[in-house]
Protein backbone atom coordinates (compact mmCIF):
# COMPACT_ATOMS: atom_id res chain seq x y z
CA UNK A 1 0.00 0.00 0.00
CA UNK A 2 1.36 3.57 -0.56
CA UNK A 3 1.84 5.63 2.09
CA UNK A 4 3.56 9.17 0.34
CA UNK A 5 5.33 10.13 -2.47
CA UNK A 6 7.74 11.47 -0.65
CA UNK A 7 8.15 8.43 1.08
CA UNK A 8 10.47 7.59 -1.49
CA UNK A 9 9.77 5.47 -5.21
CA UNK A 10 10.77 2.07 -3.88
CA UNK A 11 7.05 1.77 -2.12
CA UNK A 12 5.69 2.94 -5.89
CA UNK A 13 7.34 0.50 -7.70
CA UNK A 14 6.44 -2.56 -5.49
CA UNK A 15 3.10 -1.81 -5.19
CA UNK A 16 1.21 -4.90 -6.19
CA UNK A 17 -2.41 -3.85 -5.55
CA UNK A 18 -4.90 -1.49 -5.51
CA UNK A 19 -6.13 0.29 -2.13
CA UNK A 20 -9.65 -0.28 -0.99
CA UNK A 21 -11.90 1.72 1.10
CA UNK A 22 -11.65 5.44 0.00
CA UNK A 23 -13.71 8.11 1.73
CA UNK A 24 -16.74 8.75 -0.73
CA UNK A 25 -19.41 11.46 -1.48
CA UNK A 26 -22.49 11.73 -2.25
CA UNK A 27 -21.36 12.95 -5.65
CA UNK A 28 -20.46 9.65 -6.63
CA UNK A 29 -22.08 7.99 -9.85
CA UNK A 30 -25.09 5.92 -8.94
CA UNK A 31 -24.28 1.29 -9.00
CA UNK A 32 -23.99 0.17 -12.49
CA UNK A 33 -24.27 -3.47 -13.58
CA UNK A 34 -20.93 -5.09 -14.23
CA UNK A 35 -21.65 -7.08 -17.31
CA UNK A 36 -22.22 -10.71 -17.23
CA UNK A 37 -22.49 -10.53 -13.44
CA UNK A 38 -25.11 -9.70 -10.78
CA UNK A 39 -21.95 -7.78 -8.70
CA UNK A 40 -22.74 -4.05 -8.68
CA UNK A 41 -19.95 -1.73 -9.30
CA UNK A 42 -19.25 1.50 -7.17
CA UNK A 43 -17.87 4.68 -9.28
CA UNK A 44 -14.99 5.74 -7.40
CA UNK A 45 -14.21 9.44 -6.93
CA UNK A 46 -10.71 9.67 -7.96
CA UNK A 47 -10.24 13.56 -7.09
CA UNK A 48 -11.00 12.62 -3.11
CA UNK A 49 -7.41 12.40 -0.84
CA UNK A 50 -5.52 8.63 -1.43
CA UNK A 51 -2.42 7.64 0.43
CA UNK A 52 0.20 8.16 -1.72
CA UNK A 53 -1.08 11.98 -1.91
CA UNK A 54 1.87 13.94 -0.12
CA UNK A 55 1.51 16.57 2.98
CA UNK A 56 1.79 19.72 0.44
CA UNK A 57 -1.25 18.08 -1.62
CA UNK A 58 -3.67 17.18 1.18
CA UNK A 59 -2.56 20.60 2.78
CA UNK A 60 -4.20 22.51 -0.60
CA UNK A 61 -6.94 20.22 -0.69
CA UNK A 62 -8.32 21.39 2.72
CA UNK A 63 -7.86 24.95 1.96
CA UNK A 64 -9.59 24.48 -1.53
CA UNK A 65 -12.11 22.61 0.63
CA UNK A 66 -12.60 25.15 2.78
CA UNK A 67 -13.55 28.07 -0.19
CA UNK A 68 -16.21 25.48 -1.54
CA UNK A 69 -18.04 25.97 1.59
CA UNK A 70 -19.59 29.10 1.19
CA UNK A 71 -20.27 27.85 -2.38
CA UNK A 72 -18.13 30.47 -4.71
CA UNK A 73 -15.72 27.51 -5.38
CA UNK A 74 -17.03 24.04 -6.30
CA UNK A 75 -14.55 21.03 -6.69
CA UNK A 76 -14.82 18.54 -9.61
CA UNK A 77 -15.25 14.89 -9.23
CA UNK A 78 -13.62 12.40 -11.69
CA UNK A 79 -14.44 9.38 -12.63
CA UNK A 80 -13.20 6.57 -14.63
CA UNK A 81 -16.23 5.78 -16.45
CA UNK A 82 -18.60 8.10 -17.37
CA UNK A 83 -22.50 6.93 -16.54
CA UNK A 84 -24.02 4.95 -18.76
CA UNK A 85 -26.63 7.89 -19.66
CA UNK A 86 -23.31 10.16 -20.79
CA UNK A 87 -21.97 7.13 -22.21
CA UNK A 88 -25.09 6.82 -24.78
CA UNK A 89 -25.01 10.46 -25.41
CA UNK A 90 -21.71 10.92 -26.56
CA UNK A 91 -21.53 7.99 -28.62
CA UNK A 92 -24.92 9.17 -30.50
CA UNK A 93 -23.08 12.66 -30.47
CA UNK A 94 -19.15 12.04 -31.18
CA UNK A 95 -19.42 8.37 -33.46
CA UNK A 96 -20.17 6.45 -36.20
CA UNK A 97 -21.57 2.66 -35.19
CA UNK A 98 -19.88 1.26 -38.45
CA UNK A 99 -16.78 2.99 -37.16
CA UNK A 100 -16.29 1.84 -33.77
CA UNK A 101 -17.38 -1.79 -31.95
CA UNK A 102 -19.97 -1.74 -29.04
CA UNK A 103 -17.35 -3.81 -27.22
CA UNK A 104 -14.66 -1.16 -27.61
CA UNK A 105 -16.74 1.52 -27.04
CA UNK A 106 -17.68 -0.03 -23.28
CA UNK A 107 -13.86 -0.60 -22.66
CA UNK A 108 -13.08 2.99 -22.45
CA UNK A 109 -12.18 5.21 -19.09
CA UNK A 110 -10.47 8.14 -18.75
CA UNK A 111 -6.60 8.42 -20.02
CA UNK A 112 -5.45 10.56 -16.82
CA UNK A 113 -7.09 8.12 -14.48
CA UNK A 114 -6.17 4.79 -15.86
CA UNK A 115 -2.70 4.66 -12.85
CA UNK A 116 -3.21 2.74 -9.25
CA UNK A 117 -3.14 5.35 -6.66
CA UNK A 118 0.40 7.82 -6.87
CA UNK A 119 1.69 5.74 -10.12
CA UNK A 120 0.77 8.36 -12.16
CA UNK A 121 -1.69 11.63 -12.97
CA UNK A 122 -3.33 12.26 -9.02
CA UNK A 123 -5.10 15.73 -9.26
CA UNK A 124 -8.19 17.63 -8.24
CA UNK A 125 -9.85 20.68 -9.70
CA UNK A 126 -11.57 23.38 -8.27
CA UNK A 127 -13.91 25.56 -10.19
CA UNK A 128 -14.96 29.23 -9.33
CA UNK A 129 -17.84 29.86 -12.29
CA UNK A 130 -18.73 33.75 -11.62
CA UNK A 131 -14.77 34.15 -11.91
CA UNK A 132 -14.67 31.63 -15.07
CA UNK A 133 -11.40 29.93 -13.68
CA UNK A 134 -10.19 26.57 -12.14
CA UNK A 135 -6.94 25.91 -9.87
CA UNK A 136 -5.96 22.32 -10.76
CA UNK A 137 -3.66 20.53 -7.83
CA UNK A 138 -1.85 18.17 -9.26
CA UNK A 139 0.97 15.47 -8.25
CA UNK A 140 3.09 13.34 -11.32
CA UNK A 141 3.52 9.78 -10.31
CA UNK A 142 7.26 8.08 -11.13
CA UNK A 143 4.91 6.72 -14.53
CA UNK A 144 5.27 10.02 -15.87
CA UNK A 145 8.98 10.40 -15.74
CA UNK A 146 10.82 11.85 -19.28
CA UNK A 147 14.40 12.89 -18.08
CA UNK A 148 15.23 10.91 -15.04
CA UNK A 149 13.80 12.67 -11.54
CA UNK A 150 11.51 14.66 -13.94
CA UNK A 151 8.17 14.29 -15.11
CA UNK A 152 7.57 14.05 -19.25
CA UNK A 153 6.39 16.94 -21.32
CA UNK A 154 3.86 15.13 -22.85
CA UNK A 155 2.24 14.10 -18.65
CA UNK A 156 2.44 17.79 -18.33
CA UNK A 157 1.07 18.92 -21.46
CA UNK A 158 -1.91 16.20 -21.10
CA UNK A 159 -2.87 17.91 -17.31
CA UNK A 160 -2.02 21.58 -18.85
CA UNK A 161 -5.26 20.69 -21.63
CA UNK A 162 -7.13 18.87 -18.61
CA UNK A 163 -7.05 21.89 -16.96
CA UNK A 164 -7.82 24.35 -19.51
CA UNK A 165 -10.56 22.58 -20.83
CA UNK A 166 -12.31 22.01 -17.27
CA UNK A 167 -12.07 25.64 -17.60
CA UNK A 168 -13.47 26.18 -20.91
CA UNK A 169 -16.52 23.49 -20.34
CA UNK A 170 -18.00 26.58 -17.24
CA UNK A 171 -19.46 28.46 -20.19
CA UNK A 172 -18.81 26.21 -23.15
CA UNK A 173 -20.30 23.10 -22.03
CA UNK A 174 -18.82 19.86 -24.18
CA UNK A 175 -15.86 21.85 -25.77
CA UNK A 176 -12.47 20.38 -27.71
CA UNK A 177 -8.98 21.44 -28.02
CA UNK A 178 -8.15 23.52 -31.29
CA UNK A 179 -5.09 24.63 -29.89
CA UNK A 180 -2.63 24.50 -27.37
CA UNK A 181 0.74 26.83 -27.07
CA UNK A 182 3.29 25.73 -23.96
CA UNK A 183 6.16 27.34 -23.08
CA UNK A 184 8.27 24.87 -20.61
CA UNK A 185 10.72 27.22 -18.28
CA UNK A 186 11.20 24.09 -16.24
CA UNK A 187 11.00 21.17 -15.87
CA UNK A 188 8.59 19.48 -12.84
CA UNK A 189 10.59 16.60 -10.55
CA UNK A 190 8.59 13.60 -10.05
CA UNK A 191 6.21 13.49 -6.82
CA UNK A 192 6.18 17.01 -6.51
CA UNK A 193 2.96 18.93 -6.47
CA UNK A 194 1.82 21.91 -8.97
CA UNK A 195 -0.59 24.32 -9.05
CA UNK A 196 -2.24 25.13 -12.48
CA UNK A 197 -4.49 28.23 -12.62
CA UNK A 198 -6.43 28.53 -15.42
CA UNK A 199 -9.04 31.22 -16.66
CA UNK A 200 -11.61 32.04 -19.70
CA UNK A 201 -9.57 35.43 -21.44
CA UNK A 202 -12.11 35.91 -24.66
CA UNK A 203 -15.39 34.81 -25.43
CA UNK A 204 -15.79 34.85 -29.53
CA UNK A 205 -19.14 32.74 -30.41
CA UNK A 206 -17.81 29.31 -30.46
CA UNK A 207 -14.51 30.01 -29.25
CA UNK A 208 -12.66 30.21 -25.89
CA UNK A 209 -9.30 31.83 -25.55
CA UNK A 210 -7.98 30.89 -22.38
CA UNK A 211 -4.27 30.99 -20.70
CA UNK A 212 -2.92 29.58 -17.48
CA UNK A 213 0.04 29.00 -15.35
CA UNK A 214 2.06 25.93 -13.48
CA UNK A 215 3.53 27.25 -10.15
CA UNK A 216 4.94 25.65 -7.56
CA UNK A 217 3.15 25.44 -4.21
CA UNK A 218 4.85 28.35 -2.94
CA UNK A 219 3.97 30.29 -5.99
CA UNK A 220 7.62 31.28 -6.32
CA UNK A 221 8.56 28.68 -9.12
CA UNK A 222 6.81 29.04 -12.60
CA UNK A 223 7.57 25.75 -14.20
CA UNK A 224 5.41 26.45 -17.55
CA UNK A 225 2.98 28.83 -19.18
CA UNK A 226 0.36 28.14 -21.63
CA UNK A 227 -2.86 29.55 -24.15
CA UNK A 228 -5.41 27.06 -25.42
CA UNK A 229 -8.51 27.68 -28.11
CA UNK A 230 -11.12 25.43 -27.70
CA UNK A 231 -14.52 25.28 -29.48
CA UNK A 232 -17.56 24.34 -27.97
CA UNK A 233 -19.11 21.70 -29.79
CA UNK A 234 -22.37 22.12 -32.13
CA UNK A 235 -24.81 19.50 -31.61
CA UNK A 236 -26.25 19.59 -34.78
CA UNK A 237 -22.79 18.63 -36.70
CA UNK A 238 -20.85 15.25 -36.82
CA UNK A 239 -17.29 14.77 -36.43
CA UNK A 240 -16.87 12.10 -38.39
Amino acid sequence: MLRSCTAGLRSLWALCGRREGAPRLSTDLPPAPRLFSTEKVIHKDWSLPNPSWSKDFKLLFDQFMKKCEDGSWERLPSYKHRSTQKSEDFKTYFLEPKLVKEERVSQVQLFTRGFEDGLGFEYVIFSNNDEKRTVCLFQGGPYLQGIPGFLHGGAMATMIDTALGSCAAIPGGIVMTANLNINFKRPVPICSVVVINSQLDKLEGRKLFLSCNVRSVDEKTLYSEATGLFIKLDPEKSLT
